[in-house]
């Protein structure tokens, strides 16, 4: 369970992070160099082997218990005509969730992942953040603790997406909030919306920067006044999986904008994630860029329901299927290498 109830209490938590496990990243790496291949030749496939072993704790790591959290939420700033869809989609799209006939069901089924879609009063949606805040405390801690006590201590990793008409809106005004730029620099057609769509959608953002510009200095207030409760749910759920040395995969664009506070408070917080992939929506790139995230595919997606996630977890597959079944050199019988890897001498 959380042990925080306020802005305060949650600062607090997220100031205190474990730190992973080098001995098993570097069990990992001494099996690496046994292995039937030139050194680092499957190059961020050996990283990631690595990577996961410092997170679970385990040489080789286990990719057994893997489950795809979906948050959704609705956001009162749909009002501002700043979406193609209205917002009762939200809903729509979680029951065809549990019907099983959305992307992310087809990709977790591949992928051999556990779904589980978490709304968050869908009924209720969000203030419009250009009059007041999206969310007061006590309803962001609320939906943060909801996304922390949705990670189970048993989970070998975990990936997080969301679903939310009008979250890219939410997702670009804390970039623009927390890395500078306004909407122009980080508003994208989101769902879909036309050329005027976009230019009510940037100015949506500029005017809830100018509303709130007192508490831009502070993450977890930007987070709650400009976010949304998928967001701050998966912003929950990332602390909580660092907190419990469980490695996440992101998604795209809305995920990492509701984890870059976490980056904002501690720059070490996202050592514990990948990004999944680098989305199609405008500010992804650059966000990843900002908080250090290298993206592990570029596919052209910009679905959201953790949709990239699911697929990235497919390599983690890949690398730790290298890892574990190839042969060592002296299993295959496979000259290796000098151990100084230095050139023969000239006779003579």
């Amino acid at each position: 369970m959380t042990d925080f109830t306020s802005f305060s209490g949650l600062r607090a938590v997220c100031l205190d992070l474990p730190s992973g496990h080098p001995a098993a990243s570097a069990a990992v790496a001494q099996r690496e160099a046994t292995l039937t291949k030139p050194g680092k030749s499957l190059g961020r496939l050996e990283d990631l082997v690595a990577w996961l072993a410092h997170w679970q704790g385990h040489a080789p790591p286990r990719l057994g218990q893997v489950e795809i959290l979906v948050f959704a939420g609705n956001h009162g700033v749909t009002r501002q005509s700043v979406s193609a869809y209205p917002a009762e989609v939200t809903a729509q799209m979680v029951a065809n969730f549990a019907a099983g006939g959305a992307a992310i069901n087809q990709l977790a089924s591949v992928a051999g992942a556990k779904l589980r879609v978490i709304p968050l009063s869908l009924d209720r949606p969000t203030a419009d953040f250009t009059q007041q805040p999206a969310l007061g405390e006590g309803e962001f801690i609320a939906a943060v603790t909801t996304g922390y006590d949705s990670v189970s201590p048993d989970c070998d990793l975990i990936c997080l997406g969301e679903m939310g008409i009008g979250n890219t809106t939410a997702a670009a005004a804390i970039a623009a909030a927390l890395f500078g730029g306004g909407g122009e620099r980080w508003a994208g057609r989101g769902t879909g919306i036309d050329r005027g769509g976009l230019s009510r959608k940037r100015a949506v953002i500029d005017r809830a920067l100018a509303r709130h510009a007192v508490i831009l200095h502070d993450p977890l207030a930007v987070a709650a006044a400009l976010g949304g409760r998928e967001l701050a749910a998966i912003l929950g759920a990332c602390l909580a999986a660092r907190r419990k040395n469980i490695p996440v995969l992101l998604d795209g664009f809305v995920c990492t904008a509701a984890v870059a506070p976490l980056a904002k408070l501690r720059a070490d917080t996202l050592l514990h994630a990948q990004a999944a992939h680098v989305s199609a929506e405008a500010g992804h790139r650059l966000l990843l860029d900002e908080i250090g995230l290298k993206p592990l595919v570029d596919l052209n997606m910009r679905l959201g329901e953790a949709s990239g996630a699911a697929v990235a977890l497919q390599i983690l597959r890949a690398a730790l299927a290298c890892h574990t079944g190839m042969a060592t050199f002296a299993q295959a019988g496979v000259s290796d290498k000098p151990a100084d890897d230095a050139e023969p001498k000239a006779a003579g």
